[in-house]
């Protein structure tokens, strides 16, 4: 099992900078990393880094970019020009995928929507707005993985409900990301990643978290804690044993933490640290 770095692990620590993700990554040992749009938008933006020089780094280096994280909302626009949006924005990842040679695209569900959808209708939508998209990704053979997001405000908050959106479109280009944190935190069905087809989770985010009541206002992102941590209260074993089970072919998993104090860490004690949690766990679960 090999192991990935996601961003959000550190993106606002100081003077973060992607390139130097890069660098840290494969010194401590990463196979993988899923570069955050922020991060990505940001050094861009203050001329840090260009996409040429990204891409011509993994060139010359054996770390490879799992996902580029993330394109959000990707559904239940309500407007022609909103939904246009989203197209615009899928043609500029693609074509940044084509510099960085990654082949995923994790895209995010919309939150806290004006209008009171049902979940057949938000499945509907979905479904709708990732066949089109898989009519743009396909020619490249760049794949879109739906991260449900474990928030009582997110239109798709459950593994359940992102499990039968894929089993609908019926792409080899769309699968799931399965994070951790967001399938307890919204308390998805075990029953329901027991009988999936472990080929369409493209993604495995490890995490831990605080014993918090499954959608509470305060269960959030910043109560995530690495995997291993003595105060998390995820099942890894079973997470470990169902994917293995399901036939997970993923063959990597990544950190992704959005804690407050992690941020306070350097740059690379944050990925230092998070290297020595990932490789444990994968040492400790995927035997």
């Amino acid at each position: 099992m090999k192991i990935g770095f996601n961003e959000g692990c550190n993106r606002f620590c100081d003077n973060h900078s992607v390139l130097r993700d890069l660098e840290l990554c494969q010194e401590y040992g990463f196979d993988y990393i899923d570069i955050q749009s922020e991060c990505l938008d940001r050094d861009l933006e203050n001329g840090k880094v260009t996409l040429e020089q990204l891409g011509e780094w993994f060139k010359e280096n054996h770390l490879s970019m799992l996902s580029y994280n993330a394109l959000k909302p990707f559904n239940m626009r309500q407007t022609e020009e909103e939904k246009q949006e989203v197209m615009s924005q899928l043609d500029e990842i693609i074509r940044r995928c084509l510099i960085l040679d990654c082949k995923m695209i994790v895209v995010v569900p919309n939150e806290n929507i004006s209008v009171h959808a049902t979940r057949k209708e938000i499945r509907e939508d979905a479904v709708t707005v990732l066949n089109e998209m898989v009519k743009k990704v396909e020619p490249y053979g760049i794949k879109l993985s739906i991260e449900f997001c474990g928030s009582p405000g997110m239109t798709i908050n459950r593994f359940d409900d992102a499990y039968a959106i894929v089993q609908e479109v019926d792409s080899p280009l769309v699968g799931v990301t399965l994070d951790q944190y967001h399938f307890h935190s919204m308390a998805s069905d075990w029953s329901t990643l027991e009988k999936a087809d472990g080929k369409k989770i493209f993604v495995w985010h490890v995490n831990d978290t605080e014993d918090i009541p499954c959608g509470a206002p305060y269960n959030t992102d910043e109560k995530r804690l690495w995997p291993g941590d003595s105060q998390g209260c995820l099942d890894h074993q079973r997470f470990a044993d169902t994917l293995k089970k399901i036939g997970f072919e993923g063959d990597c998993c990544t950190v992704e933490v959005f804690r407050p104090e992690y941020y306070e860490l350097t740059q690379e004690e944050n990925v230092r640290t998070a290297a020595k949690a990932t490789s444990s766990h994968v040492e400790q679960y995927w035997k």
